[in-house]
């Protein structure tokens, strides 16, 4: 052929036929119409075979399937079960075979030359292949020894179970006291009816789960010369009934260093009321919101001594905080007597050249003191006539109120449309100066009764808060439960140990 487009001998276009055929053996036969990758397979046999001359074939190359198709011309060279084993065999260096031979024997090629995506051909480096992991030895098996001599018998079950003699002295809780694990006892002949363990729990709603209260609360601290345990519990018969906690207890440090001063707070509320707990929190918290705006003014003036300042700025202070409960009840639609509770409370001073213990408060409960393994009853005497509105001034002498001699109307009042109010409670206030070994313990009224009505109860108190010291938080706890049968009420109290 040729550019003028005459017509060539047959024998010159011998040539161009053996080059392009599409039948020729050198273009490797495959079942893929004729694309730009057979072209290439072509171009570079031919090339690679000039460029090449001493390249060493390997023995038994690697057969790769062609991955334009899934037909592999040698799959039956190689069964898939050998091969792993014959990529682990080592290389033998085949003898050189001339390169005019290689040319002039037609055929399929045996080499598979890598695609340009691929990496280029060369001596084989080393191959990752996953390994089994070798199982694991086993233990060795323990020896035998003899049995003993004499009857063979089953190990008693019990035994198992057993813990060692030391076991209750190496793992006893420190209470403080060097007491063992305390443990919820009665007092008396016979225990009470109800069990030590709660049994219920209050009813909750989706709406009222903001006033629910935990069963028992406890809590203490260290400041100064002295140390405070506190705790809350809820009485048996509440327990059992599934009635919530009535009783209520705050524990508040405002301030710092040798200023700072700490609030006790204990109320109770009305036995039968609904929402008593309610209003023994919302006194707790009315009075500590109180008390941590003049925190400042109180420190000074317990460390100061000034008693009748104290008096008087926290009779104010709790009448604000009883003003705001009977307004609560009166929002509650409840009346006020309905919606009231008594309120105790302890002002201590965390300065440690200050012994000036506080007490106020208003309506039941009780405040002792133990000195010397004897329990003193220091709960502020009211006289008769200041309860019965005679006269306003305190056991020490102090007047409330100036008596401006007028006479009081008859009872009940012409002018007055329903019964005459129920008498408020009487402000109560004592300070004294605590003494080294001392132990001051305020408490609601549940705890009161039988300290004042039970002798066994405060003689096992001295017993065991004598002089080893303070107890632990969980002895503090169990010591509170003392039970006696016939007192089932809530119990909150707070004592203080001096050093």
């Amino acid at each position: 052929m040729s550019q003028q487009g005459e017509k060539p001998a047959a024998h010159e276009d011998d040539w161009w036929r053996k080059l392009y055929d599409e039948t020729a053996p050198d273009t490797g036969p495959s079942s893929a119409p004729d694309s730009l990758d057979d072209r290439f397979d072509s171009v570079s046999d031919t090339v690679s075979e000039a460029v090449e001359p001493e390249r060493e074939p390997e023995p038994l190359p690697e057969v790769r399937p062609d991955p334009r198709t899934a037909w592999d011309p040698y799959r039956e060279q190689a069964p898939p079960s050998e091969e792993p084993e014959r990529r682990l065999e080592p290389e033998r260096e085949p003898e050189p075979v001339p390169v005019a031979t290689q040319a002039a024997v037609p055929g399929p090629r045996n080499t598979v030359f890598p695609a340009p995506w691929e990496a280029p051909a060369g001596p084989p480096g080393p191959r990752t292949f996953a390994v089994p992991k070798p199982p694991e030895p086993e233990p060795p098996p323990a020896p035998l020894t003899p049995p003993a001599a004499g009857p063979t018998t089953a190990p008693d079950p019990v035994a198992l179970h057993e813990l060692p003699p030391d076991w209750a002295a190496s793992d006893a809780p420190a209470d403080g006291g060097g007491g063992a694990r305390p443990l919820v006892d009665h007092l008396g002949d016979r225990p009470p009816t109800y069990d030590a363990e709660p049994a219920a729990l209050p009813a909750a709603t989706s709406e009222n789960l903001d006033a629910l209260v935990p069963d028992t609360v406890l809590d203490g601290a260290r400041y100064g010369t002295y140390t405070l345990r506190a705790a809350s519990v809820r009485g048996d018969s509440a327990r059992f009934r599934g009635e919530p906690r009535r009783d209520a207890l705050l524990t508040a440090r405002f301030g710092a260093a040798e200023s700072a001063l700490v609030l006790v707070a204990v109320a109770g509320g009305v036995r039968g009321g609904e929402g008593a707990h309610l209003a023994a929190a919302d006194a707790c918290r009315w009075i500590g919101g109180a008390v941590a705006r003049s925190h400042a003014r109180l420190s000074e003036d317990i460390r100061a001594g000034r008693r009748a300042d104290l008096k008087s700025g926290l009779h104010r202070l709790t009448d604000r905080t009883y003003g705001k409960l009977r307004a609560r009840a009166a929002e509650l639609g409840v009346e006020p007597g309905e919606y009231t509770t008594s309120l105790r409370c302890l002002l201590l001073s965390a300065d440690p050249d200050c012994r000036t213990r506080v007490f106020f408060g208003v309506g039941s409960g009780g405040l002792f003191r133990l000195r010397d393994g004897l329990w003193q009853d220091l709960e502020p005497v009211i006289p008769e006539e200041a309860a019965s509105g005679v006269s306003e001034a305190g056991p020490d002498g102090d007047r409330l109120t100036m008596d401006l001699q007028i006479t009081t109307p008859p009872s009940p009042s012409p002018y007055s449309d329903g019964p005459a109010p129920p008498p408020a409670e009487l402000f109560r206030f004592r300070a004294s100066v605590a003494r080294p070994g001392d132990t001051l313990l305020l408490c609601s009224n549940g705890f009161a009764e039988p300290m004042r009505d039970e002798p066994e109860l405060p003689d096992e108190l001295a017993e065991r808060w004598g002089p080893p010291g303070p107890p632990g938080l969980a002895a503090f706890l169990a010591d509170t439960q003392l039970r006696i049968k016939g007192y089932a009420d809530d119990r909150t109290c707070a004592a203080v140990w001096e050093a």
